[in-house]
């Protein structure tokens, strides 16, 4: 059912007044689109839209089954433009085709859960103590900035967009300048499915510039971030100075753990899709292999084998299992990681190089990367390179193995391969991660919670703890007093 005219009349958007931002597709090199580039001052127009727009429109106070109608039909037309919308997103990122076909799934599908939540969330009624009923319920902050990355577009989006609207909020979103398409489209789609003018915007831009603004704006009154560790510190800062909530969702250096008593097979698998699916660019991505002693050599040396067989390739081939890197700047980056473990002594068992020769040559490729015989305190073991690189250390016993894992800043994510669960739930409860998969790897929905310990972030997304992340809670006492308040 569509959503009645608002009461008054909403101006449109500002446009972005810089030059054009260009996308280039990192396979080779081309352009793949280029998008109006947003700067500062246009900032203040767009948050003032988002409040004319939070004022004037019914969508906080409209009915919750009409607002999820909304969220339902967004989900709905996703799905239909699925494939359109996956090679558009194959060309601004370089992503494997499948991999973009999955990500325009989860978007529409992350529509359809807060659709669903948005109107089975139930309030609270509390415990009185006194002659008042008592009962808390959650309301919108208003306006909403988020920031995503580059690495999983249009995905991500819909991560931190869908709960943000379910919650009754308005939302001004700032895409990675790497990536600027995706989220232009997912405005257009929502827009399509009679999402009210002005309760999401898109400013495409740098992280420098209009995200720095957008995070220190006044009428910003909430923040939702996803990148790397130090932006993120350096937001969640600015936030405190603001007193405003955050949600961070940051870096990563998991541990991805092979016990003697695992399903080889299984494991040799997981440990590859963990690392080199994506390209190693994934905040989950299980950089850090930690092998029982008793069976290192070995599977080590299978896993190398199996890691130099990997098909490299387009990102339009079917038969490509890792394509190309973002940029040839983060190629660049992953490279002289690389470099930096030679120095520190580390042996390269596959890959450590970018291809020079065929069509690969013309983009920023790197080969999927396995470096063993460097210390756990290793700059390679301790910093997060969000690329195709996997570093293996063995481990002595399940305390040697939880210091190791433990050992670094980050938090986000683990994988644990063993037959015997008593251990994987010791293993489990022992790692400081906020997923941890047993027999399986880099595996999610958007019903259950995400999100990191440590420098690896603040708060959770996905799940109920999603749409609650973008709400604040109100307390509202109705009194019953049979007789009147007195001072005694």
């Amino acid at each position: 059912m569509p959503i009645p005219e608002p009461p008054r009349f909403c101006p449109p958007a500002p446009a972005g007044a810089g030059p054009f931002l260009l996308s280039i597709n990192p396979a080779d090199g081309s352009q793949a689109g280029r998008v109006a580039q947003a700067r500062a001052a246009d900032v203040d127009g767009a948050v003032a839209h988002a409040w004319q727009a939070v004022r004037c429109q019914p969508w906080r106070d409209l009915r919750l089954d009409r607002r999820a109608d909304v969220l339902y039909e967004i989900g709905r037309l996703l799905r239909a433009e699925r494939e359109p919308l996956a090679r558009l997103q194959m060309a601004d990122s370089g992503k494997p085709w499948k991999e973009c076909l999955h990500m325009v799934d989860s978007a529409a599908g992350s529509f359809r859960y807060y659709a669903a939540v948005c109107e089975t969330l139930q309030g609270e009624i509390t415990p009185a103590r006194g002659e008042y009923f008592s009962m808390a319920i959650a309301e919108p902050f208003g306006v909403i900035a988020a920031i995503t990355p580059w690495n999983s577009p249009i995905m991500n989006e819909a991560q931190k967009v869908a709960p943000a609207l379910a919650a009754g909020n308005a939302v001004v979103l700032k895409p990675s300048e790497e990536t600027p398409q995706l989220a232009l489209e997912l405005l257009r789609v929502c827009h399509q499915a009679g999402l009210p003018q002005g309760l999401l915007q898109v400013l495409n831009g740098s992280g420098e510039e209009v995200g720095a603004a957008l995070v220190r704006h006044p009428g910003v009154r909430m923040l939702s971030f996803t990148g790397g560790t130090e932006t993120g510190r350096a937001i969640a800062a600015v936030a405190g100075q603001r007193l405003i909530p955050v949600g961070l969702e940051l870096g990563g250096k998991s541990p991805h753990i092979v016990c003697a008593d695992a399903d080889r097979e299984a494991a040799l698998a997981g440990v590859l899709s963990g690392i080199f699916g994506s390209a190693g660019q994934s905040c989950v991505a299980g950089s850090r292999l930690f092998v029982e002693r008793t069976i290192y050599a070995e599977f080590v040396a299978a896993l190398a084998q199996r890691t130099r067989a990997l098909r490299v390739g387009l990102p339009d081939d079917p038969g490509t299992q890792v394509g190309p890197l973002i940029s040839w700047q983060h190629r660049d980056k992953v490279a002289g990681y690389v470099e930096l473990g030679r120095r520190e002594g580390a042996r390269v068992l596959a890959g450590g190089y970018a291809p020079e020769q065929g069509a690969l040559a013309r983009g920023a490729f790197y080969m999927p990367t396995l470096l063993d015989g460097l210390p756990a305190q290793a700059r390679v073991c301790q910093e997060e390179i969000f690329g195709p690189v996997l570093v293996a250390l063995p481990f002595d016993g399940e305390d040697d193995l939880i210091e190791q894992a433990n050992g670094t800043a980050f938090g986000l994510a683990a994988g644990i391969w063993t037959g015997s669960y008593p251990r994987a739930w010791r293993l489990a409860r022992a790692l400081e991660a906020g997923s941890v998969w047993i027999n399986t790897y880099k595996q999610s929905h958007i019903a259950t919670p995400f999100g990191g310990f440590k420098d690896s972030g603040i708060g959770r997304e996905k799940g109920l703890q999603g749409l609650r992340l973008y709400s604040q809670n109100k307390s509202i006492y109705w009194g019953l007093h049979t007789q009147p308040l007195s001072l005694g």
